[in-house]
């Protein structure tokens, strides 16, 4: 026998709580210094390929293409690490928003995939495209309140350091 259908089950009735609980305190909320630490800490790679890159160093530090590619093989790993996280937060969805959420985060994962590029400058374009797909989809994520409240703030400065170190790639 089937149950009844009930309007509201007991985790949904949870995440609604918890989602209006956070929407009260969205202006409040800082980010968790652990979170905040780590962010920076996974920038180190960027700015160090981006320095290697620029060739500002004497040898054997200097090796541009060496840069290059440790910022392409980075963004490579950090974009798909990032499409795992958006995964994460469409399972706060549901219905068919879930199932676009779903889709919507193997996006970046899939780009980076499709695209490697075919020399050092337009891997590192791919990648920069990339990221900026990954925050407006992070952003997308935020306003439909699957993030925690301070997420789209991590994630603009954490974005825009990593899109200035792309650049310096492909300008060096």
């Amino acid at each position: 026998m089937r149950r009844p259908k009930t309007t509201a089950s007991r985790g949904s009735t949870f995440h609604l709580a918890q989602r209006r609980e956070r929407s009260m305190s969205m202006k409040t909320e800082r980010i968790p210094p652990a979170a905040l630490f780590l962010g920076i800490a996974g920038l180190i790679p960027f700015v160090f390929g981006a320095i290697i890159s620029m060739d500002w160093f004497s040898a054997p530090m200097s090796n541009p293409p060496l840069g290059k590619l440790v910022l392409a093989r980075y963004g490579v790993i950090i974009l798909s690490f990032m499409s795992g996280a958006l995964w994460t937060f469409a399972t706060h969805a549901e219905g068919r928003r879930a199932t676009m959420c779903y889709i919507l985060a193997t996006i970046p994962a899939l780009w980076v995939f499709l695209n490697p590029g075919t020399t050092a400058a337009t891997a590192l374009l791919n990648l920069m495209i990339g990221f900026t797909g990954l925050l407006i989809l992070d952003y997308m994520f935020y306003h439909w309140k699957l993030t925690p409240p301070w997420w789209i703030s991590l994630r603009i400065q954490l974005t825009l350091a990593v899109l200035a170190c792309l650049a310096l790639g492909i300008w060096a």
